[in-house]
Formats: C-alpha cells, structure tokens, sequence
C-alpha cells in the first residue's frame, strides 16, 4: 500500500492543527507556512476532513480550524480514510459477498491479503493523533521552541 499526498500531507496538517489549537482556532495560512503546503492543497484536504467530521470551521475575523472532537479520540485510520479512502493493499474479492470470486474456494493467497488488510487497519486505528500532538510536542521542547525541521513526504 502506498499511502498518496493527501494522506502524508492531511495527516501532517491536522497534526499541526492539533499542536496549535490551543490558539482557539488555526487558519489555513498557518498550516501552509509551517508545513511547507500550499493554501489551496490545504483547502482540498481539510474540505475532506471536515466532511468525516474530524474538523469543524469558524467563521469570522479570527476565524480558522479545530478539531471537531478530542485528539485522543481521532485515529490515523480516520484521517488516512477521510482522505485517501479504502485503505486495504489488496481488494480481494474473494471476501466481497456482492461480487465474490470464482477461485475463493482453493484459493491460498486470500488468506495472505485478510492477514495484511487486517495488520494496516489495527495499525492505524490503534495511533492515535494525541500520541501524534504529544510526540511533536516533545520534539518541539527538544528544539527549544524552534519548529521541528520540514519532512520531505
């Protein structure tokens, strides 16, 4: 499974989100500056995010983003899902009841992509974004303050 922009880029800006919330709201611009994302493809994202409901915007002079429910309650699994979708590495369909699969009977390999569907999604729903808001704090009180270096991805 190879996770695109969306995902990489979205769970590092909501991450930011978190980290600066305590500044009530978080303003696109923000985000963009410290991430190294343009504006628009922040837009795109948080648009994404704010339709699974992870965030919520405020309107109005000093107005911006925040999280719509309590870090310790988001998992990476809903922000990846929120913006990448179906996070599976391999549609088996062996497993889909609609569709089915001619070979699910003597097939082997079925049980191969259930053992490593199942690992991605434990995986990330088990990572919570607080864990996340908790690390880059400590990284940031590592740096002194100063803004943790830019990751390439």
């Amino acid at each position: 499974m190879k996770l695109s922009t969306k995902g990489r880029y979205g769970l590092r800006a909501l991450i930011d989100l978190a980290v600066h919330e305590k500044e009530d709201t978080v303003s696109i611009q923000s985000i963009s500056e410290r991430q190294g994302i343009s504006e628009s493809y922040l837009e795109q994202l948080v648009r994404l995010l704010k339709k699974a409901g992870l965030v919520v915007s405020v309107r109005g002079a000093g107005g911006g983003y925040r999280l719509a429910k309590p870090a310790d309650t988001i998992s990476v699994g809903d922000i990846l899902r929120a913006l990448e979708g179906d996070l599976k590495a391999v549609a088996c369909s062996a497993y889909q009841e609609e569709q089915g699969c001619e070979g699910a009977d003597c097939c082997v390999t079925k049980f191969v992509w259930k053992k490593i569907n199942d690992a991605i999604t434990h995986t990330v729903d088990s990572i919570m974004l607080g864990e996340l808001v908790g690390e880059s704090r400590r990284l940031l009180e590592k740096n002194g303050g100063e803004p943790v270096q830019r990751c390439k991805n």
